[in-house]
């Protein structure tokens, strides 16, 4: 096999083991509090919303050391540990007991931050600045297949059920946990790419992520990974990058809790209501996926960079909120549980709920595959700090929608949306631009997106 017919085999197996691992991860976290609403009335007292707050403050500050683990580990071996751990926390709910269930959920924040900053090391290994959008779209296309599988189960599973007994529970734990199992194996087929530098060349992703055994070397590399984080930090493009990831934490706890919340609160849709949480996720995986096939394996197409896919993306989003804004009752993401009978600006209509969900995951898609070429880009010889950083940028913004979700009715939490998502096009555009200056001083075609 050619060099570049290994390095897309391997990012198709990046893809493909975190659309298992994520199948079953995303199915665990969409049925858990129902799950968790039949078992309270045993000995477990757990909470899936403190679960997910404990996850993403964990996976905040564990991306603070996650460039050195990953040092020190290596990215494939990196993602495998960290691929246990999602398994670990997904068997919990075979046998639940509440100790087990918050040790899981912090030892899963942690491995979380060590899996995406593997994951965009192991990205950036395989692409240069020519390949680098399209293998970010293939990676994140098959990633987002795990939405419409696990969605799709719980349509298709869970329509019309008010009880989860403890055989349905065990059959499906048992099974969501295997599927993640299989994802983690998957990353051993990896290959390792050949070190082409010369013995004397000067590369910082080799002094950072090189195999030598000596443990003084690779505590070397892991306070060099610290150090890199710290000053990549405080880099004039990751500042102004950092306000466009923050809006995709903040979309992300939309589109994957609050979004769903409202739609399953909604009286108006009738017996439905509930089933049409997992044709919603069905709906937005849809978009995510097509986004990361256009964007990506279409980009050698493009001649004019990521801008216009970003701006695409931010238009999309925007006629989704205003649209959502008609069609939702703006009590719906704190509305008790027996839902609300409220109206907004329209009749709720399933229609416009779904065309919603499709737009929310089409806009997603188009904002995290440029983010993901354009750090790749930039970064290339700094990819687990760079990539570090942004998940720690985007896990502390999620947390925060996760917080003021409960609080907040839905008019505020799409102006803070449509705010954030303003400002994070205005510096995304700005980095762009002095990335094709960059791309022209060294003479390189302008064509990668």
């Amino acid at each position: 096999m050619s060099p570049e017919g290994k390095k897309l085999f391997n990012i198709i197996i990046l893809g493909v083991s975190f659309m298992f691992i994520f199948t079953a991860f995303q199915s665990c976290g969409n049925i858990a509090q129902t799950v968790i609403t039949n078992l309270n009335n045993t000995d477990f007292h757990g909470s899936g919303y403190t679960s997910m707050s404990i996850i993403y403050g964990v996976l905040s500050a564990s991306n603070l050391i996650s460039p050195s683990l990953v040092a020190v580990v290596g990215p494939q071996f990196s993602m495998v540990i960290s691929g246990v751990f999602y398994s670990l926390y997904i068997a919990v709910f075979i046998q639940p007991a509440t100790w087990a269930f918050y040790t899981a959920s912090v030892l899963i924040g942690i491995a979380a931050a060590v899996l995406w900053t593997a994951q965009g090391n192991c990205l950036t290994e395989n692409s240069d600045e020519n390949t680098i959008g399209r293998n970010s779209g293939i990676f994140w296309a098959l990633l987002q297949f795990s939405l419409i599988f696990g969605n799709l189960y719980i349509y298709l599973a869970w329509q019309g059920k008010t009880h989860i007994s403890e055989s349905d529970r065990r059959t499906v734990f048992i099974a969501l946990t295997v599927i993640s199992l299989v994802g983690t194996v998957l990353f051993f087929l990896i290959r390792k790419q050949e070190d082409t530098k010369a013995p004397g060349d000067d590369d910082s992703t080799n002094e950072i992520l090189g195999e030598s055994s000596s443990a003084r070397n690779k505590m070397m590399r892991a306070v060099a990974a610290f150090k890199k984080s710290i000053t990549l930090s405080f880099t004039k493009e990751m500042l102004l990058l950092s306000v466009t990831t923050a809006y995709t934490g903040l979309v992300l706890t939309f589109f994957s809790g609050v979004y769903g919340t409202c739609i399953g609160a909604v009286n108006r849709f009738g017996s439905e209501e509930k089933s049409l949480i997992g044709l919603s996720g069905i709906f937005i995986g849809v978009g995510e996926i097509l986004g990361g096939g256009i964007f990506g394996l279409l980009s050698k197409k493009s001649r004019s960079g990521r801008n216009p896919v970003v701006m695409l993306g931010i238009l999309v989003h925007f006629i989704a909120f205003y649209l959502i804004f008609f069609n939702m009752p703006n009590d719906a993401p704190i509305a008790p549980m027996e839902g609300t009978d409220q109206v907004a600006y329209m009749i709720p209509s399933k229609e416009v709920a779904m065309l919603c969900s499709f737009l929310l995951g089409l806009g997603d898609s188009c904002f995290n595959t440029q983010l993901l070429s354009i750090l790749g880009f930039l970064y290339s010889e700094d990819s687990a700090p760079a990539f570090a950083i942004f998940k720690f940028v985007q896990s502390i913004c999620a947390a925060v929608a996760y917080f003021y979700s409960n609080y907040f009715l839905l008019q505020w939490q799409l102006l803070i949306m449509v705010l954030v998502g303003f400002f994070g096009t205005i510096t995304f555009f700005t980095v762009e631009w002095g990335a094709a200056a960059a791309l022209a001083a060294r003479g390189s075609d302008y064509s990668s997106i």
